[in-house]
């Protein structure tokens, strides 16, 4: 009996080859996430039959990628840094040029890294920031701030999937449960920064909204983390920041304007202006 069902069950190959709306690299990443296989088991094994209940749930994924789910959301993880990280619709979905925050980091704090850091994560969203800080620099501490409950549980989560207990999770609106000023190295944050006008906006429908949009052009919220900043870092503290493509001169006037010094920003993969940090002078 066992024969005949497996017999009855597509090879990976078939079920790979059957017409979809999906392109063929995210169906090969759904059904690989499926089978807990890598990519290239898919390659080697295309004759191995497909059991009928990853069928059934490859099938449903391929349903919600065809209706516009973005695949993190119906698989439940995105690959970041160097790590997979859970992430639900209560967080966003890591970017590859977000990673260029983590660069940056530790691109800045290279010379010191003998020297345990005191860094913070403004809006930690599933963590995927403060824990590859934390995994890289294991004599520092993070802590990692967010607005949501839900989000805040997903992050723990992360943490503890990679391993990392250098870090601490508070829950409130940027800076609000910081008891104590300028005990912070490093300051971090991928705010929200698009303008609740942009187009673009439609394309994230899934996404949390309170994540993506802000105020007075974008920049309501990186306002708020700059100018409140200087009173979070210790003397010659570095303030980290990720923004929009177009919003890299608005930043670089804002921290300016408060008083930071060796003002900078950074490309991302695309080219774009993508992150500005500044030191406070002392």
């Amino acid at each position: 009996m066992s024969n005949v069902t497996m017999s009855s069950s597509p090879s990976i190959e078939a079920l790979l080859a059957q017409a979809s709306t999906v392109d063929k690299p995210t169906r090969k990443r759904l059904l690989a996430h499926y089978l807990t296989v890598s990519h290239s088991y898919l390659i080697a094994h295309g004759n191995t039959c497909v059991p009928p209940s990853v069928v059934e749930q490859y099938n449903h994924g391929l349903q919600q990628l065809a209706a516009g789910r973005p695949l993190a959301y119906v698989i439940g993880q995105q690959g970041f840094w160097k790590h997979e990280f859970l992430v639900d619709q209560s967080t966003l979905i890591p970017r590859p040029d977000t990673e260029i925050l983590v660069e940056t980091v530790l691109q800045l704090t290279k010379n010191s890294l003998s020297k345990p850091k005191k860094i913070l994560d403004l809006g930690t969203g599933s963590g995927c920031i403060a824990i590859s800080l934390a995994a890289e620099l294991a004599k520092s501490h993070i802590t990692a701030v967010d607005i949501s409950l839900q989000a805040l549980q997903i992050a723990m989560q992360n943490a503890n999937r990679v391993g990392v207990t250098n870090l601490d999770f508070l829950q409130g609106h940027w800076y609000q449960p910081i008891k104590t000023e300028c005990q912070f190295d490093v300051i971090v944050s991928n705010p929200p920064y698009i303008d609740p006008q942009d187009s673009h906006l439609a394309a994230l429908s899934d996404e949390p909204i309170t994540a993506l949009i802000a105020d007075e052009q974008g920049l309501a919220d990186l306002r708020h983390i700059i100018a409140q900043a200087p009173n979070y870092l210790k003397d010659a503290g570095i303030l980290v920041l990720e923004h929009g493509y177009d919003q890299a001169q608005s930043v670089r006037q804002m921290l300016a304007i408060h008083g930071f010094i060796d003002i900078n920003t950074v490309r991302d993969y695309g080219g774009n202006e993508r992150v500005t940090y500044g030191q406070r002078s002392n």
